[in-house]
Order: C-alpha cells, then sequence, then structure tokens
C-alpha cells in the first residue's frame, strides 16, 4: 500500500518533468518524417507519463480553482463553449446524412445509376454502397463529437431513480461523485484503449499497449504507414479508420467535460441555489418555446 502511494507521488512529481522535456524538444514525437518520432508519440499518448501529466494539470488547475473560484469558473466556461461550438457545428452532419440520403434514393431509383460523381477540381466517383455505406460516418461525427454538447444542452436520456426528489446540494454532491467515479475514469479507460486501437490501424508494425518504448524504439525501423482502408462490401466505404480517431476524440471531450461538470458541480454546491445553469450557454427555440424546451 505504502509503495503503491510512493509510486503515484513520485509519478506526480516526474510530470512537471516529462511535461517540460516534451515540449522544450518537441522534434522528438512531432517530427514524423522520424520514424522513432512516431513510435514516441504512440507510446506517450497511453503512457502511464501522459496520464500524470494530464492528472497533475488536473490537481493544479482545481487548486486554483479552489483558491480562486473565479478562475474555476473560467475553466467551467471555457470547456462548456468549447463542447458547445464543436457540438453545434457537427451537429449539421445529420442534415448532411438526410440530404445525402434523399440524394441516393433519387439517383438509384429514378436514373438507376450504379454511382454518384463530385467534380470540385478532382473528381469524386464512388459506387453507391461506397455513399450509403459513408452515411454511418455522419451518425458517428455526431455520436462523438456532439455528445457532451448534449450533455451541456441537458438532452441525454436520464433514469431518476432518487435525485430530483433531493435537496439542490445534496443533487451537486451526487453530480461530483458521477463526474469523478464514473465519468473520469471511463474516460481515461476508454482513451488508453482506444489510443492504441487506433494506431494498430494506421501502421505496421502494429504497436501494443504492453510494448516498452525502448520496444517500440526498436520496432521504429520497420514501420511504415497503413491505413486501414479494407470495406465490408467489394464497393462499400473504406475509411473505417477515421471510426477509431473519432472513439479517441470521443474519449477526450468526455474526458475534458467530465473535469467541466465536476467544477461546475463543486462551484453551485459552493453558492448555492442562486448559481444554477450561472454562464450555463442553452440553446433556445425562441419566445413562447419554454415549455417545450423544459420537457427535454
Amino acid at each position: 500500500m505504502l509503495n503503491g502511494v510512493l509510486w503515484v507521488f513520485q509519478n506526480i512529481g516526474l510530470a512537471f518533468y516529462n511535461l517540460f522535456y516534451a515540449l522544450s524538444h518537441p522534434g522528438l514525437w512531432l517530427d514524423w518524417s522520424n520514424k522513432e518520432a512516431i513510435m514516441r508519440f504512440v507510446y506517450y499518448g497511453g503512457s502511464v507519463e501522459f496520464f500524470f501529466v494530464v492528472f497533475t494539470i488536473f490537481l493544479i488547475f482545481t487548486a486554483i480553482g479552489l483558491w480562486r473560484n473565479t478562475f474555476m469558473w473560467g475553466c467551467v466556461r471555457v470547456l462548456e463553449g468549447f463542447a458547445n461550438t464543436l457540438g453545434r457545428f457537427f451537429a449539421w452532419a445529420g442534415l448532411l446524412m438526410v440530404l445525402q440520403q434523399i440524394i441516393i434514393v433519387f439517383i438509384q431509383r429514378v436514373f438507376t445509376r450504379p454511382d454518384i460523381s463530385f467534380a470540385f477540381g478532382i473528381v469524386l466517383e464512388k459506387d453507391i454502397s461506397w455513399w450509403a455505406e459513408e452515411l454511418k460516418l455522419y451518425n458517428a461525427l455526431v455520436v462523438s463529437l456532439c455528445c457532451t454538447y448534449a450533455f451541456v444542452q441537458g438532452s441525454h436520456v436520464r433514469v431518476d431513480l432518487f435525485y430530483a426528489a433531493v435537496k439542490f446540494r445534496t443533487k451537486r454532491v451526487i453530480d461530483m461523485f458521477g463526474s469523478l467515479i464514473f465519468m473520469l475514469p471511463m474516460a481515461t479507460l476508454t482513451w488508453m484503449y482506444g489510443w492504441y486501437f487506433m494506431w494498430r490501424h494506421l501502421i505496421t508494425p502494429k504497436p501494443s499497449a504492453s510494448d516498452s518504448l525502448e520496444r517500440l524504439i526498436t520496432k521504429s525501423r520497420a514501420v511504415r504507414w497503413n491505413v486501414e482502408t479494407i470495406g465490408f462490401s467489394p464497393n462499400g466505404f473504406n475509411g473505417y479508420f477515421l471510426f477509431k480517431i473519432l472513439l479517441v476524440c470521443f474519449a477526450g471531450m468526455v474526458f475534458l467535460h467530465g473535469v467541466a461538470f465536476f467544477y461546475r458541480s463543486y462551484l453551485e454546491w459552493k453558492e448555492g441555489p442562486a448559481s444554477e445553469g450561472k454562464y450555463l450557454d442553452r440553446d433556445s427555440l425562441g419566445e413562447g418555446e419554454e415549455a417545450y424546451e423544459g420537457t427535454h
């Protein structure tokens, strides 16, 4: 037990050195013309060292926020603004998905064409089945990049067994507990597994989560890009590596919003009911639609 505690504090202390070294030597992990740099990027993106750098930054920001609540409110506004901005942009993928489906049906049933071509300098010509399967990408964009946006907007479906009946500050304690015990650990585990899952479909030799840095540096001698372009059907969509990238983006965004949700819950718990919804930027359907919005 004592060894475990010492290990944690040792890694927190090393996080300052690791962060400073990474920022002062960007060529070691960002110069992808160097194969060793690629492998360093792969290793550190899912490493214990990276976890403790993020964890230490979280501890520092939290400590400053406990001292200066205005700083913590600033973090909440920035993180929720990021979720809203990204979500509002990628929510348009839902409209694109509908329009593309209409075009597919129209081209296939009216003109009986087996393919669709778009030309903006470079002609993009794909089979109908490719465009039909590519609709999954729009759905993935909405799910992965609009998830935290929907959370900010209060649009997720919830099963309420006792939450509504408890007092305001008790609700905030439940929210703090949920963000620390469920949201942040889930996002961290998804990132750790999703990171190597993504890179295994982008380069070869395939990296493993159990590989040490020295092992990956050795593998770098033979590393080359091998982006997955295999579809489920002969002429179907072949960009499934994008789904692996979106999985990592999803985990990162959930983690950031888990931090924002914890901060907001703490501040509302401390400041009381008057602070509920403070600085919260929610979409509105316009004047007269408040009752409808309240049902969501």
